[in-house]
C-alpha cells in the first residue's frame, strides 16, 4: 500500500501543508500568524534545508529551492529533500497532506510527490513481530495542489504502482520466487494492468532451441520460463514494436565458478531486469501509451546442481551461434541473448535490454549511472541521456567497437561467454550483439540496480532502476512520433 494521490482546488485553514517556495516570502494561503512567519523567515535565511511549523492543529513544512543547480539537479534535490522528511513526516501521524507551490518551475509538486511516495516503500512482508514491522503511518493520502493537473497525477499514480510491484518482485526470496514463481506474478500483472502475457514452459523453450537458457538451468531442479509481454494498443504508432529485454535470474549462486566470499549477498535482485520490464509493460499499459511494446523474460535460477553446464561446454543458442563457456557466472549473457535472437521475429524498430549483468559496469559508474552501450542510431542514446537526467536515472555510454569484439572470439566455436577482464561491461554488450540485427541498446543496471545503502528514495530494497527512466523513454518516444505524424 502506498498514500493516494488526488488534486485539491483550495487549502483549508486546518490542513497540514508542505509548501514549496521559489522566494523568501511565504504565500497567504498557509495561513500563518506573524510570529510564526517571522520564525520561518529566520530559518529560511540560515538555508536550512526545510523548516517546520507546528501550529498544534497542523505542521506547515516549508522547503525552499536551491538556487542555480539547474533544471535537472533542482528537480532531483526535490526528491532527495522528500526522502529527508519522510521520517519527520511520518512521526507527526498525518491522515492527509497537502503538497504545494509557491514561484516554483511547474512541476515541483510531483516532483516532490514522487520522491515521498518512494521513500515511504518498505519490505516487511516476512516480519512477524508487529514492534519489528514497519509502522505503515506515513499519509493515507497526498492532495496535490496547484501546477498539475489530472493526467500527471494518473501517471504518477500509475508509475509509483509499478515501481513498488518491482520492488516487491526483486525482494522476495528465491524461495517464493523461483522462475514459474516469477512468470505467475507477471500473470497477475498483466491482468490487472491489461497487457498479454504468454509464459513458455520447458518443452516450448527446447523446441525452440534456446541452448543459452536451458545450459544455465541444467543445475536446477526448478524448470525455467520464457515470458512474452505485449501491449499493442489499437491506435499503435509506430509501425515496429519496442522490445524490451529483462535478465530474469531469479536467483546467482555463479553455477560451477561459484561466488565466493559476500559476493552471493543478494543475488536473489539477479531478476531486477526482469522486474522492470515488467513495470515498464504496467506503466504503458495502464496509462495508454499509444506505442507498440514487447517484453520478453528469460528466467531461471543459476545453481551448481549435479548436470550443471561447467567450462568448456559448447552450446548452440537460439540462432545457432556456438559459445563456447568460459565461466558458469557469465550466464546472464546466455539467457539474454536467446531472448535478443528470439526478439527478431518481431523486426523491431529497437531492442532494449536491461541487466544486472557485469561488475565491471559498477566498478566503472559506481551507483550514480546506468551503463549503457549499442548499435541504434545516436537519437536513441540522446533520448535515453534526456529521459535519465529528467527522472535522475542517469545515463553514460560506453564505447563500442569492434575491436572489443576480438576478446570474446573462441578458437573452438563462435564466440566466448567471457572476454577476459578488460573491458568487461563491454565485452558482454558486445557477446550480445551477435544475436540481432536490428538495432539495439544494452543498458547493465548491475551498479544502480542493487544496492548495499539507500540512495535517498532510491531505496536499498530493490531501486527499481531503470524503470522510470523507460516509462519515460517511451513518454517521450510518444511525443515525437505524434510530432512526426
Amino acid at each position: 500500500m502506498k498514500p493516494r494521490l488526488s488534486k485539491i482546488n483550495q487549502i483549508s485553514p486546518d490542513q497540514s501543508v508542505i509548501c514549496i517556495l521559489g522566494s523568501k516570502d511565504i504565500p497567504e494561503n498557509l495561513m500563518l500568524s506573524k510570529t510564526e512567519k517571522e520564525f520561518a523567515h529566520k530559518r529560511i535565511l540560515a538555508r536550512e534545508e526545510y523548516v517546520i511549523i507546528n501550529s498544534y492543529h497542523k505542521f506547515t513544512y516549508l522547503i525552499l529551492v536551491k538556487e542555480g543547480l539547474g533544471n535537472y539537479r533542482t528537480k532531483e534535490e526535490l526528491r532527495r529533500t522528500a526522502f529527508n522528511l519522510r521520517k519527520v513526516i511520518k512521526s507527526n501521524n498525518h491522515p492527509e497532506l497537502v503538497i504545494t507551490a509557491d514561484k516554483v518551475y511547474e512541476g515541483s509538486v510531483g516532483d516532490f510527490a514522487e520522491g515521498l511516495i518512494l521513500s515511504f516503500y518498505s519490505f516487511d512482508k516476512y516480519k512477524t513481530r508487529e514492534d519489528e514491522r514497519e509502522k505503515k503511518n506515513y499519509p493515507a493520502e497526498l492532495l496535490l495542489h496547484g501546477d498539475i493537473d489530472d493526467e500527471e497525477i494518473r501517471w504518477l499514480a500509475d508509475l509509483s504502482d509499478a515501481v513498488y510491484k518491482a520492488r516487491d518482485l526483486i525482494n522476495e526470496p528465491v524461495n517464493h520466487l523461483n522462475a514459474v514463481a516469477l512468470s505467475e506474478e507477471m500473470k497477475k500483472m498483466g491482468s490487472e494492468a491489461g497487457f498479454e502475457i504468454e509464459v513458455m514452459n520447458k518443452g516450448k523453450i527446447e523446441a525452440l532451441k534456446m541452448g543459452g537458457l536451458l545450459a544455465v538451468n541444467k543445475g536446477s531442479v526448478d524448470p525455467p520460463v520464457f515470458c512474452i509481454l505485449e501491449w499493442r494498443p489499437e491506435n499503435s504508432l509506430n509501425k515496429k514494436p519496442v522490445v524490451l529485454v529483462g535478465k530474469g535470474i531469479v536467483y546467482d549462486t555463479g553455477g560451477l565458478n561459484i561466488k565466493t566470499g559476500d559476493h552471493m549477498d543478494n543475488m536473489k535482485a539477479d531478476m531486477a531486469g526482469a522486474a522492470t520490464v515488467a513495470g515498464v509493460l504496467t506503466v504503458a499499459a495502464k496509462t495508454g501509451i499509444p506505442l507498440h511494446v514487447i517484453g520478453l523474460i528469460p528466467a531461471t535460477d543459476n545453481r551448481p546442481g549435479g548436470n550443471a553446464y561447467v567450462q568448456g561446454d559448447i552450446i548452440t543458442m537460439h540462432n545457432n551461434i556456438t559459445v563456447e563457456v568460459g565461466n558458469t557466472d557469465a550466464e546472464g549473457r546466455l539467457i539474454l541473448a536467446d531472448a535478443i535472437s528470439y526478439a527478431s521475429r518481431y523486426s523491431p524498430e529497437l531492442i532494449i535490454n536491461v541487466a544486472t549483468l557485469t561488475g565491471s559496469a559498477a566498478m566503472t559508474f559506481g551507483n550514480q549511472a546506468i551503463a549503457v552501450m549499442g548499435n541504434a542510431e545516436k537519437k536513441y542514446f540522446e533520448l535515453l541521456e534526456e529521459c535519465g537526467n529528467e527522472v535522475y536515472e542517469r545515463t553514460a555510454r560506453l564505447p563500442f567497437w569492434e575491436e572489443y569484439g576480438e576478446l570474446i572470439k573462441s578458437d573452438i566455436a563462435d564466440l566466448k561467454n567471457v572476454g577476459g577482464r578488460e573491458a568487461g561491461a563491454i565485452t558482454a554488450g558486445k557477446f550480445l550483439e551477435n544475436f540481432t540485427k536490428f538495432p539495439f541498446i544494452h543498458m547493465d543496471i548491475a551498479g544502480t540496480g542493487s544496492l548495499k545503502k539507500d540512495d535517498y528514495y532510491r531505496l536499498k530494497d530493490g531501486p527499481g532502476s531503470g524503470l522510470r527512466l523507460l516509462s519515460a523513454f517511451l513518454k517521450k518516444l510518444t511525443a515525437i512520433y505524434k510530432e512526426q505524424n
